[in-house]
Protein backbone atom coordinates (compact mmCIF):
# COMPACT_ATOMS: atom_id res chain seq x y z
CA UNK A 1 0.00 0.00 0.00
CA UNK A 2 1.31 3.46 -0.92
CA UNK A 3 2.15 5.81 1.95
CA UNK A 4 -0.07 8.78 2.74
CA UNK A 5 1.18 11.69 4.83
CA UNK A 6 -0.15 14.89 6.34
CA UNK A 7 1.22 17.96 4.55
CA UNK A 8 -0.43 20.47 6.88
CA UNK A 9 -3.38 21.28 9.10
CA UNK A 10 -5.49 24.39 9.56
CA UNK A 11 -7.80 25.54 12.34
CA UNK A 12 -10.31 28.37 12.53
CA UNK A 13 -11.61 29.49 15.94
CA UNK A 14 -14.35 32.17 16.18
CA UNK A 15 -13.59 35.34 18.12
CA UNK A 16 -16.63 35.05 20.40
CA UNK A 17 -16.51 32.91 23.55
CA UNK A 18 -18.80 31.75 26.35
CA UNK A 19 -17.06 31.55 29.72
CA UNK A 20 -17.72 29.17 32.59
CA UNK A 21 -19.46 32.03 34.33
CA UNK A 22 -21.75 32.59 31.32
CA UNK A 23 -22.68 28.89 31.25
CA UNK A 24 -23.23 28.96 35.01
CA UNK A 25 -25.71 31.83 34.69
CA UNK A 26 -27.63 30.09 31.89
CA UNK A 27 -27.64 26.62 33.44
CA UNK A 28 -27.74 27.30 37.18
CA UNK A 29 -24.72 25.02 37.68
CA UNK A 30 -22.03 26.51 39.96
CA UNK A 31 -19.08 27.97 38.06
CA UNK A 32 -16.66 25.82 40.04
CA UNK A 33 -18.33 22.60 38.83
CA UNK A 34 -18.30 23.80 35.22
CA UNK A 35 -14.60 24.59 35.43
CA UNK A 36 -13.37 21.60 37.43
CA UNK A 37 -15.82 18.77 36.69
CA UNK A 38 -17.07 19.59 33.19
CA UNK A 39 -13.65 21.04 32.35
CA UNK A 40 -14.77 24.23 30.64
CA UNK A 41 -12.99 27.52 31.26
CA UNK A 42 -14.42 28.97 28.07
CA UNK A 43 -15.50 27.80 24.61
CA UNK A 44 -15.83 29.47 21.19
CA UNK A 45 -19.30 30.24 19.84
CA UNK A 46 -20.18 31.36 16.31
CA UNK A 47 -20.39 34.99 15.27
CA UNK A 48 -22.75 36.29 12.54
CA UNK A 49 -20.49 35.10 9.70
CA UNK A 50 -19.30 31.86 11.28
CA UNK A 51 -21.33 29.43 9.21
CA UNK A 52 -20.41 25.77 9.26
CA UNK A 53 -18.97 25.23 5.78
CA UNK A 54 -17.47 28.74 5.78
CA UNK A 55 -15.46 27.96 8.93
CA UNK A 56 -14.13 24.87 7.17
CA UNK A 57 -13.16 26.99 4.16
CA UNK A 58 -11.24 29.39 6.43
CA UNK A 59 -9.39 26.47 8.03
CA UNK A 60 -8.68 24.96 4.61
CA UNK A 61 -7.15 28.20 3.34
CA UNK A 62 -4.75 28.14 6.30
CA UNK A 63 -3.73 24.55 5.58
CA UNK A 64 -3.21 25.27 1.88
CA UNK A 65 -1.07 28.34 2.60
CA UNK A 66 0.96 26.49 5.21
CA UNK A 67 1.77 23.67 2.77
CA UNK A 68 2.38 26.11 -0.12
CA UNK A 69 0.13 24.01 -2.34
CA UNK A 70 -1.66 25.32 -5.40
CA UNK A 71 -5.42 24.59 -4.98
CA UNK A 72 -5.35 23.27 -8.55
CA UNK A 73 -3.21 20.37 -7.27
CA UNK A 74 -6.03 19.12 -5.02
CA UNK A 75 -7.69 16.05 -6.52
CA UNK A 76 -10.40 15.38 -3.93
CA UNK A 77 -12.20 17.34 -1.21
CA UNK A 78 -13.94 15.45 1.59
CA UNK A 79 -16.19 17.62 3.78
CA UNK A 80 -15.82 16.43 7.37
CA UNK A 81 -17.99 19.08 9.05
CA UNK A 82 -21.43 18.76 10.55
CA UNK A 83 -24.70 18.24 8.69
CA UNK A 84 -25.99 21.33 10.50
CA UNK A 85 -24.71 23.82 7.95
CA UNK A 86 -25.70 26.72 5.70
CA UNK A 87 -28.50 24.81 3.95
CA UNK A 88 -30.33 21.60 4.98
CA UNK A 89 -29.95 19.70 1.69
CA UNK A 90 -26.55 20.62 0.30
CA UNK A 91 -23.15 19.15 -0.59
CA UNK A 92 -20.70 21.39 1.23
CA UNK A 93 -17.59 19.88 -0.41
CA UNK A 94 -18.68 21.28 -3.77
CA UNK A 95 -19.00 24.77 -2.26
CA UNK A 96 -15.50 24.34 -0.82
CA UNK A 97 -14.18 23.35 -4.24
CA UNK A 98 -15.51 26.59 -5.74
CA UNK A 99 -14.48 28.85 -2.84
CA UNK A 100 -10.92 27.50 -2.74
CA UNK A 101 -10.37 27.54 -6.49
CA UNK A 102 -9.78 23.79 -6.50
CA UNK A 103 -11.37 23.38 -9.89
CA UNK A 104 -9.52 20.14 -10.72
CA UNK A 105 -10.95 18.41 -7.64
CA UNK A 106 -14.22 16.63 -7.04
CA UNK A 107 -15.84 16.39 -3.63
CA UNK A 108 -18.31 14.69 -1.35
CA UNK A 109 -19.53 14.95 2.27
CA UNK A 110 -19.15 12.34 5.01
CA UNK A 111 -20.67 12.21 8.48
CA UNK A 112 -20.20 10.20 11.65
CA UNK A 113 -20.73 12.98 14.19
CA UNK A 114 -17.64 13.60 16.31
CA UNK A 115 -15.96 10.53 14.78
CA UNK A 116 -16.00 11.99 11.28
CA UNK A 117 -12.33 13.05 11.05
CA UNK A 118 -11.06 9.61 12.06
CA UNK A 119 -13.42 7.91 9.64
CA UNK A 120 -12.50 10.31 6.82
CA UNK A 121 -8.77 9.70 7.31
CA UNK A 122 -9.40 5.98 6.93
CA UNK A 123 -11.57 6.51 3.83
CA UNK A 124 -9.14 8.99 2.24
CA UNK A 125 -6.12 6.75 2.76
CA UNK A 126 -7.93 3.78 1.22
CA UNK A 127 -9.08 5.83 -1.78
CA UNK A 128 -5.62 7.30 -2.34
CA UNK A 129 -4.02 3.87 -2.15
CA UNK A 130 -6.42 2.32 -4.64
CA UNK A 131 -6.85 5.17 -7.16
CA UNK A 132 -3.83 6.47 -9.09
CA UNK A 133 -5.69 9.65 -10.02
CA UNK A 134 -5.98 10.79 -6.39
CA UNK A 135 -2.69 12.19 -5.08
CA UNK A 136 -3.68 15.20 -2.94
CA UNK A 137 -6.77 15.24 -0.71
CA UNK A 138 -8.26 17.97 1.46
CA UNK A 139 -10.36 17.07 4.49
CA UNK A 140 -12.13 20.15 5.85
CA UNK A 141 -15.27 21.22 7.65
CA UNK A 142 -16.89 23.25 10.38
CA UNK A 143 -18.86 22.58 13.51
CA UNK A 144 -21.43 24.61 15.45
CA UNK A 145 -23.71 22.13 17.19
CA UNK A 146 -23.63 24.53 20.13
CA UNK A 147 -26.71 25.94 18.35
CA UNK A 148 -28.66 22.90 19.61
CA UNK A 149 -27.79 23.22 23.30
CA UNK A 150 -30.47 24.22 25.80
CA UNK A 151 -28.62 25.05 29.02
CA UNK A 152 -31.85 24.62 30.97
CA UNK A 153 -32.06 20.94 30.01
CA UNK A 154 -30.07 18.90 32.57
CA UNK A 155 -30.33 15.78 30.38
CA UNK A 156 -27.83 17.35 27.97
CA UNK A 157 -25.42 18.56 30.63
CA UNK A 158 -22.59 16.40 29.23
CA UNK A 159 -22.91 18.40 25.98
CA UNK A 160 -22.64 21.87 27.53
CA UNK A 161 -19.05 21.85 26.26
CA UNK A 162 -20.11 22.00 22.58
CA UNK A 163 -18.55 24.94 20.75
CA UNK A 164 -17.81 26.12 17.22
CA UNK A 165 -14.90 26.17 14.82
CA UNK A 166 -13.37 24.76 11.66
CA UNK A 167 -10.57 22.34 10.84
CA UNK A 168 -8.68 21.04 7.83
CA UNK A 169 -6.08 18.40 6.99
CA UNK A 170 -4.18 18.32 3.70
CA UNK A 171 -3.02 14.83 2.69
CA UNK A 172 -0.65 13.74 -0.05
CA UNK A 173 0.39 10.37 -1.40
CA UNK A 174 4.03 9.29 -1.16
CA UNK A 175 5.04 12.30 0.94
CA UNK A 176 7.84 11.43 3.34
CA UNK A 177 6.44 12.95 6.52
CA UNK A 178 3.64 12.50 9.04
CA UNK A 179 2.63 9.09 7.72
CA UNK A 180 -0.91 7.94 8.44
CA UNK A 181 -0.66 4.38 9.68
CA UNK A 182 -3.68 2.31 10.74
CA UNK A 183 -7.12 3.13 12.14
CA UNK A 184 -9.72 1.26 14.16
CA UNK A 185 -13.41 2.15 14.39
CA UNK A 186 -16.23 0.63 16.43
CA UNK A 187 -19.91 1.59 16.22
CA UNK A 188 -22.78 0.43 18.43
CA UNK A 189 -26.34 0.93 17.21
CA UNK A 190 -27.79 0.26 20.66
CA UNK A 191 -27.18 3.98 21.27
CA UNK A 192 -28.38 5.21 17.86
CA UNK A 193 -31.51 6.99 19.11
CA UNK A 194 -30.36 8.03 22.57
CA UNK A 195 -29.17 11.52 21.61
CA UNK A 196 -31.26 13.25 18.94
CA UNK A 197 -32.88 16.48 17.85
CA UNK A 198 -36.49 15.30 18.03
CA UNK A 199 -38.08 17.73 15.58
CA UNK A 200 -36.90 18.69 12.11
CA UNK A 201 -36.68 15.30 10.40
CA UNK A 202 -39.25 13.15 8.63
CA UNK A 203 -40.54 11.58 11.86
CA UNK A 204 -41.40 14.91 13.47
CA UNK A 205 -41.39 17.84 11.05
CA UNK A 206 -40.57 21.25 12.45
CA UNK A 207 -43.60 23.20 13.66
CA UNK A 208 -44.27 26.31 15.71
CA UNK A 209 -45.30 24.08 18.63
CA UNK A 210 -42.11 22.00 18.32
CA UNK A 211 -39.97 25.13 18.57
CA UNK A 212 -41.98 26.43 21.53
CA UNK A 213 -41.35 23.09 23.32
CA UNK A 214 -37.65 23.14 22.34
CA UNK A 215 -37.97 19.91 20.37
CA UNK A 216 -35.56 21.43 17.85
CA UNK A 217 -32.73 21.19 20.41
CA UNK A 218 -30.51 18.24 21.31
CA UNK A 219 -32.04 15.93 23.88
CA UNK A 220 -31.47 12.56 25.52
CA UNK A 221 -34.55 10.35 25.22
CA UNK A 222 -33.55 7.71 27.79
CA UNK A 223 -30.99 9.38 30.09
CA UNK A 224 -30.87 6.69 32.78
CA UNK A 225 -30.71 3.81 30.29
CA UNK A 226 -28.07 5.52 28.23
CA UNK A 227 -25.95 6.29 31.29
CA UNK A 228 -26.00 2.67 32.45
CA UNK A 229 -25.18 1.26 29.01
CA UNK A 230 -22.53 3.87 28.25
CA UNK A 231 -20.76 3.52 31.59
CA UNK A 232 -20.34 -0.19 30.93
CA UNK A 233 -18.93 0.33 27.45
CA UNK A 234 -17.60 3.80 26.67
CA UNK A 235 -14.19 4.03 28.35
CA UNK A 236 -13.27 0.43 27.60
CA UNK A 237 -14.20 0.84 23.94
CA UNK A 238 -12.21 4.09 23.88
CA UNK A 239 -9.14 2.18 25.03
CA UNK A 240 -9.93 -0.74 22.73
CA UNK A 241 -9.82 1.32 19.51
CA UNK A 242 -6.60 3.05 20.59
CA UNK A 243 -4.86 -0.23 21.37
CA UNK A 244 -6.15 -1.91 18.20
CA UNK A 245 -5.04 0.94 15.93
CA UNK A 246 -1.60 1.04 17.56
CA UNK A 247 -1.17 -2.75 17.31
CA UNK A 248 -2.26 -2.81 13.66
CA UNK A 249 0.33 -0.09 13.01
CA UNK A 250 3.08 -2.36 14.38
CA UNK A 251 3.53 -0.66 17.76
CA UNK A 252 2.48 -1.13 21.38
CA UNK A 253 0.72 1.34 23.66
CA UNK A 254 4.02 2.04 25.44
CA UNK A 255 5.22 3.60 22.15
CA UNK A 256 2.56 6.32 22.19
CA UNK A 257 4.15 9.76 22.53
CA UNK A 258 1.10 12.01 22.17
CA UNK A 259 -2.67 11.48 22.37
CA UNK A 260 -4.86 13.95 20.46
CA UNK A 261 -8.10 13.39 22.34
CA UNK A 262 -11.47 15.09 22.18
CA UNK A 263 -12.65 17.31 25.02
CA UNK A 264 -14.66 15.49 27.69
CA UNK A 265 -15.04 15.76 31.44
CA UNK A 266 -11.70 15.96 33.22
CA UNK A 267 -12.04 12.70 35.13
CA UNK A 268 -12.61 10.75 31.89
CA UNK A 269 -9.66 12.47 30.20
CA UNK A 270 -7.39 11.61 33.12
CA UNK A 271 -8.65 8.01 33.21
CA UNK A 272 -7.71 7.39 29.56
CA UNK A 273 -4.21 8.82 30.06
CA UNK A 274 -3.67 6.77 33.22
CA UNK A 275 -4.81 3.51 31.59
CA UNK A 276 -2.38 4.08 28.71
CA UNK A 277 0.48 5.03 31.01
CA UNK A 278 0.65 8.56 29.63
CA UNK A 279 1.42 11.77 31.50
CA UNK A 280 -0.56 15.01 31.35
CA UNK A 281 2.28 16.40 29.18
CA UNK A 282 1.51 13.82 26.50
CA UNK A 283 -1.86 15.32 25.68
CA UNK A 284 -3.65 18.67 25.81
CA UNK A 285 -6.86 19.18 27.76
CA UNK A 286 -8.98 21.52 25.64
CA UNK A 287 -10.59 23.39 28.55
CA UNK A 288 -10.23 26.75 26.77
CA UNK A 289 -11.95 25.43 23.64
CA UNK A 290 -14.55 22.95 24.83
CA UNK A 291 -15.66 20.31 22.34
CA UNK A 292 -15.59 21.38 18.69
CA UNK A 293 -16.79 17.99 17.54
CA UNK A 294 -14.63 16.27 14.96
CA UNK A 295 -12.28 19.27 14.89
CA UNK A 296 -10.85 18.45 18.35
CA UNK A 297 -8.15 16.12 17.03
CA UNK A 298 -6.98 18.65 14.42
CA UNK A 299 -6.91 21.42 17.04
CA UNK A 300 -5.02 19.21 19.48
CA UNK A 301 -2.37 18.37 16.87
CA UNK A 302 -1.88 22.04 15.98
CA UNK A 303 -1.59 23.12 19.60
CA UNK A 304 0.81 20.27 20.36
CA UNK A 305 3.02 21.04 17.37
CA UNK A 306 3.21 24.74 18.29
CA UNK A 307 4.04 23.98 21.93
CA UNK A 308 6.65 21.33 21.12
CA UNK A 309 4.65 18.44 22.55
CA UNK A 310 4.89 16.62 19.20
CA UNK A 311 8.45 16.02 18.04
CA UNK A 312 10.23 14.35 15.14
CA UNK A 313 9.71 10.59 15.22
CA UNK A 314 6.83 10.65 17.72
CA UNK A 315 3.95 8.21 17.54
CA UNK A 316 0.75 10.30 17.62
CA UNK A 317 -2.70 8.81 18.16
CA UNK A 318 -5.91 10.66 17.29
CA UNK A 319 -8.96 9.38 19.16
CA UNK A 320 -12.64 10.26 19.02
CA UNK A 321 -16.05 9.27 20.29
CA UNK A 322 -19.36 10.43 18.88
CA UNK A 323 -23.04 10.01 19.60
CA UNK A 324 -24.51 7.12 17.72
CA UNK A 325 -22.31 5.68 19.28
CA UNK A 326 -18.97 5.59 17.46
CA UNK A 327 -15.39 5.30 18.71
CA UNK A 328 -12.31 5.62 16.50
CA UNK A 329 -8.53 6.02 16.55
CA UNK A 330 -5.88 6.73 13.91
CA UNK A 331 -2.10 6.44 14.32
CA UNK A 332 0.40 8.86 12.76
CA UNK A 333 4.17 8.55 12.64
CA UNK A 334 5.22 12.18 13.00
CA UNK A 335 8.02 13.92 11.13
CA UNK A 336 10.26 12.71 8.32
CA UNK A 337 9.76 9.04 7.57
Amino acid sequence: MQSVGILSTGVYIPKNFLTAEDISIESGIPKDIIEKKLGILRKPIPGPEDHTCEMGIKAARKAIRKANVDPLEIDLIIYIGEEHKEYPIWTAAIKMQQALGATNAWGFDVAMRCGTTIMALKVAKAMMSSDDSIKTVLLAGGYRNVDFIDYENPRTRFMYNLGAGGGAILLQKEVNKNHILESDIITDGAFSEDVVVVAGGTKNPITKEAIENKLNMLDVLDPEGMKLRLEEKSMQTFLKVIRAAVKRSGYSESDIDYLAILHMKKSAHDYVLKELGLSQEQSIYLNEYGHIGQMDQILSMELAEKSGKIKEGDLVVLVSAGIGYAWGATVIKWGDC
